[in-house]
Parts: structure tokens; C-alpha cells; sequence
């Protein structure tokens, strides 16, 4: 059965090791106790996710599509410990975790591409080696149910939605991005032929397609709700995204949602992607072992087919029934994103009003966006003096707020008492990309110019950021022996000397980035033709209108 939150719990767990989960992982243990992943009792073992990986199904032959698990830091929990309390990042303690096994794993992820400034999902290609972790498996026990969230109001267990729905048909679709009049017409056309209810699911744990928020995907769906019959029900579902992997990829991202919708009530789900050659239904079972499983509530995968906007009829339908060469094709959420960017209007054929009123409030344009500098390299190199001048040229357009967070002052203030070893240099740029994301997301700019050795805690920001605003990645790749023979603090003839320790470009490496927006090299340019270059990135990435420069 199902995990359920008990009352009987005792309030008092003193003794009892704390984990603190991530994003993805609330989702998971939301979905776990709600009985959305039912009959799933708690985070799979080793049996379990080999049987899923290799014929999707648990070890018991129950159909299942992807792995639900709890991998964490090896040093996150005691060894010893038969139990942990799962809390949110406030602290609140949300479950207990009874340990039954613990499996040591090596976690590879999908390396995933993506352009520079916000991020709109990205492509995946290769793989890339991730840390070793420690799986924990077993049953979870609920504490009290999740209190904070935008649209908390909306979200219901299963059983309350199933019981609100009824016991016809219903016709959901469970989405990372909004719903525009492609959707809008399918939904309608499918709902009229099946005598449906509809169903929509905002899936609001991980990013979201263009708006990037959860909050603002949940107003997108709304929005597009009101073009809906009046019936149709919205509600928030924590499902995070699967990272492909065996049996995991497009295929089991497609099964979860399906095994998540018959959990809320659907009868059906509508897939959205290119239509098949074959019939425009399908059943769950046509749609390949991986394909949507739903234990003990059978639900069935529909597809309306291709469709395009008739632009003399003026509505969407299908394909087949616009004359050849007439229709309008969907725009790309790249396409999308490039109109909101740049202040574009969006079109009223694509889109309803009400949606794109959303969309621009997500999204505002570049020329408004609040944004970051990052500025990389090694001591010496003339980060801060760049950085300087950025804020001075900048603060004298006025048209946003200017905070620099150079490496010095941080050391000083934000990271006081840190050491220069390799997690403190990684928790700095955190701390310092945790401010700087605050500041973008208020609409102003931040420039830092840490040292920033290491390409992980640097990617780390660059994600913090692109949930909120834009983040321009400056590598100052100058030369260590220009550097070196700067010196003016004399910290390279005390590195020499011995007489500092873990000194970035002596004593501690410096991996230089692959995924910097600008390179320049302040020892064949002076700082104004840098401070120039950067400014021309900018105006050229619409972030600084034309008209001031």
C-alpha cells in the first residue's frame, strides 16, 4: 500500500539524523505519501530498480516505469543509523525514513547543452561522469503535510481529485511548459470525442519550459484553462523530471506522467509530440513495454494527430484538413523565447491574450531583465578592476540597480571565516551566486568577480541563476605569467615562497571554463577596450537597449 502520513508519530524525534532534500527529491516523497506513486511505499532498493531498468516492472512483477530512489552524499547520514528524518530546506520535518538497505552508487549524468543567458531546457548529448553516492531504501512515514508552495490551494491527494472527477472519462495533460491554442484545440477536439473531462496537470517540480517557474507555468495553465471547457480542473503535481537513462528517457518520462495522471483520475492521457504513422490512438500497451503503466488503474495514451493553425479558417485542426502550403506552424519554445526576449509581440494565432499577458510577466524582455556578470580568472588577471568599470558605466545608464560583489569585500563580509580548501572556495561562490540570484530576480544586475576556480561550483550559479534571470559567464584568461609579474599584493612570491597554502595557478588548479559567454585577455587590451567588449555582449544580447548603448 501506499505511504501515509500517520498521527500517532511521536512530535519528538531528538536523536534522530536529519536529511534535508532538494527539489526533486520533496517532489518524490510528496508523491509517495499523496499515493500518486502508490503502490509504492517508500524509496525503492536494489531489486527493485534493476527489475525496472531491465523489464519495467518492481521485483514483484508490478508494472513500473522508472526508478524512484533517495541518493544522497555518503557522509549526508550516519552509518549506523536505521532511520532519518526528511525534512524541507526550512528545516520542517516532513517524514521518517526507515533504512532497510543501503547501496553505494556511481551516478552518471546526461551532459546537457544549453545557450548562453536563460535557459530553455537544453538538449541532451554524451554523458557525463557525476559522484559517487549512497542510496537509501525503504518505507517513509509522513509527518504533517507540506504547508508552503505557490498554488498550494490547488494541489489535492489522488483520491480527492479521483473523487471530485467522478467515475467517467477524463482526458488529462500533464505539462512542463504552458498551453497555447495548438494544445487548447486538441484538448477541446479529444474531450468532445471521448464526453471528457479534462484534466490539466502543471508538473511544477524542475524547470519550466520557457516561463522557467513553477509559479509562473502554474498562471500559464490558467490562463489557457479560461479557453476550456468550464469543467476542467487544474492541479499542481511535484513530478520531477526523470534524467534519461536505461529505460528512462523520453519513453519513461512519458510513462510517469501517465502512471501519475490515472493516479489523479484520468481515463486518458494526451500526449504531445509528433504524431504517429499509426492509428491516433493508442492503447498504453501499443506504446512499448516503457510506455504508460499504471498499476491497477488502466489508462490509455491519445494522440490527436498533426495539426497547424488555418489562418483563413483561423482556428487549429488537423493537418489533413488545411489546404496544402496555407498552415501556420507551431512556434518552438526556442522561437518563443526569442519573441519574449526581445520584447516581441506573440502572436494571437499561437496563443491566447490571457496567456501571453503570463508569459510576458515571466519573461519580461532582456532590456528589463534583471541579469548577472560573472566574471572568472585567475588573481591578477584585472577581474575586479573590469568589474569596477562595468558598475560605473552601467550605474551611469540608470535604467537598472547595480550591486558588485567582488572577491575581496565577499571574503570580508558575506564568506568571513572561510578557508581556502576546496569545499570553502566552493561554498563562497555558492554564497555569492545565491546573492547575485537574488538580486537578478528583483530586476537589477549583479556583477561578481570571484576567483571561481572550479567548473562545478560555477555551474552550480550559473543554475541558480537561470531560474531567475540571465547569466553571462566572463572567463579573463590572462595569461598566469602576466599575473605573476603583476603581483601587486605579493601573494605570487608567497605562494612561491611556501608561505600560502592552495594557492589558485601555483599550489591549487584553476579548470579553466568551456562554457564562458566571453573570453578576453586584459594583457593585449586595455581595461576600457575589455570593459567595452563586455558592454558590446550585452548590447548585442539585448540586455542594454541600442538607444543608450
Amino acid at each position: 500500500m501506499a505511504a501515509e502520513a500517520r498521527t500517532d508519530v511521536p512530535a519528538d524525534v531528538t536523536g534522530v539524523p536529519s536529511l534535508t532534500l532538494d527539489d526533486a527529491q520533496l517532489g518524490d516523497l510528496e508523491l509517495l505519501l499523496s499515493g500518486a506513486f502508490a503502490p509504492l511505499a517508500g524509496f525503492m532498493g536494489a531489486a527493485d530498480v534493476a527489475a525496472v531498468l531491465k523489464r519495467g516492472t518492481l521485483a514483484d512483477g508490478t508494472p513500473w516505469p522508472v526508478p524512484v530512489t533517495l541518493d544522497v552524499n555518503p557522509d549526508a547520514v550516519p552509518e549506523d543509523a536505521a532511520s532519518v528524518l526528511l525534512t524541507d530546506p526550512e528545516g520542517t520535518p516532513l517524514a521518517v525514513l526507515d533504512i532497510t538497505e543501503r547501496t553505494e552508487v556511481q551516478v552518471t549524468w546526461p551532459a546537457r547543452h544549453t545557450g548562453p543567458g536563460r535557459s530553455s531546457g537544453g538538449a541532451w548529448g554524451g554523458r557525463t561522469p557525476g559522484p559517487a553516492l549512497t542510496r537509501l531504501s525503504g518505507p517513509v512515514t509522513g509527518l504533517r503535510e507540506p504547508e508552503h508552495g505557490p498554488f498550494r490551494r490547488l494541489m489535492r491527494r489522488p483520491a480527492e481529485a479521483r473523487e471530485a472527477l467522478g467515475d467517467g472519462p477524463v482526458l488529462a495533460y500533464a505539462t512542463r511548459g504552458p498551453v497555447h491554442g495548438r494544445q487548447i484545440g486538441q484538448l477541446r477536439h479529444m474531450a468532445g470525442q471521448l464526453k471528457a473531462r479534462l484534466l490539466l496537470l502543471p508538473l511544477i517540480t524542475g524547470p519550466a519550459e520557457v516561463v522557467t517557474r513553477p509559479e509562473a507555468l502554474v498562471r500559464a495553465v490558467l490562463a489557457a484553462a479560461a479557453s476550456l471547457p468550464p469543467a476542467t480542473m487544474v492541479i499542481p503535481v511535484p513530478l520531477a523530471p526523470r534524467r534519461p537513462a536505461s529505460g528512462t528517457g523520453p519513453a519513461g518520462e512519458l510513462s510517469v506522467r501517465a502512471l501519475v495522471a490515472a493516479a489523479y483520475g484520468a481515463t486518458h492521457l494526451m500526449a504531445d509530440g509528433p504524431a504517429d504513422a499509426s492509428p491516433t490512438r493508442d492503447s498504453a500497451a501499443d506504446d512499448g513495454p516503457r510506455a504508460a503503466l499504471s498499476p491497477g488503474r488502466p489508462i490509455e495514451i491519445v494522440r490527436a494527430g498533426d495539426w497547424a493553425y488555418d489562418p483563413r479558417a483561423e482556428v487549429w485542426r488537423p493537418l489533413a484538413l488545411i489546404e496544402a502550403g496555407a498552415e501556420r506552424s507551431d512556434l518552438s519554445p526556442g522561437e518563443l523565447g526569442d519573441l519574449l526576449d526581445a520584447g516581441a509581440e506573440v502572436p494571437a494565432w499561437f496563443t491566447p491574450p490571457a496567456v501571453a499577458r503570463e508569459l510576458r510577466r515571466a519573461r519580461p524582455p532582456r532590456a528589463e531583465r534583471g541579469f548577472v556578470l560573472f566574471l572568472t580568472g585567475l588573481s591578477g588577471s584585472g577581474k575586479s578592476t573590469i568589474a569596477r568599470n562595468l558598475r560605473d558605466a552601467l550605474a551611469e545608464r540608470g535604467d537598472r540597480k547595480v550591486s558588485l560583489l567582488d572577491g575581496d569585500l565577499v571574503r570580508t563580509l558575506l564568506s568571513a571565516g572561510l578557508t581556502f580548501s576546496r569545499a570553502d572556495r566552493d561554498l563562497n561562490i555558492v554564497r555569492i551566486g545565491f546573492v547575485a540570484a537574488e538580486i537578478a530576480r528583483h530586476g537589477g544586475i549583479a556583477i561578481c568577480a570571484p576567483i571561481a576556480p572550479y567548473a562545478q561550483a560555477r555551474a552550480q550559479v550559473r543554475e541558480m541563476v537561470s531560474e531567475v534571470g540571465d547569466f553571462l559567464l566572463i572567463h579573463v584568461a590572462t595569461p598566469l605569467e602576466v599575473c605573476e609579474a603583476r603581483d601587486r599584493k605579493g601573494l605570487y612570491a608567497k605562494a612561491r615562497a611556501g608561505l600560502i597554502k592552495q594557492f589558485t595557478g601555483i599550489s591549487d588548479p584553476y579548470e579553466e571554463p568551456t562554457d564562458a559567454d566571453l573570453t578576453i585577455d586584459t594583457s593585449t587590451m586595455t581595461r576600457e577596450q575589455a570593459t567595452d567588449a563586455v558592454l558590446g555582449l550585452l548590447a548585442a544580447g539585448g540586455w542594454l537597449s541600442p538607444a543608450q548603448g
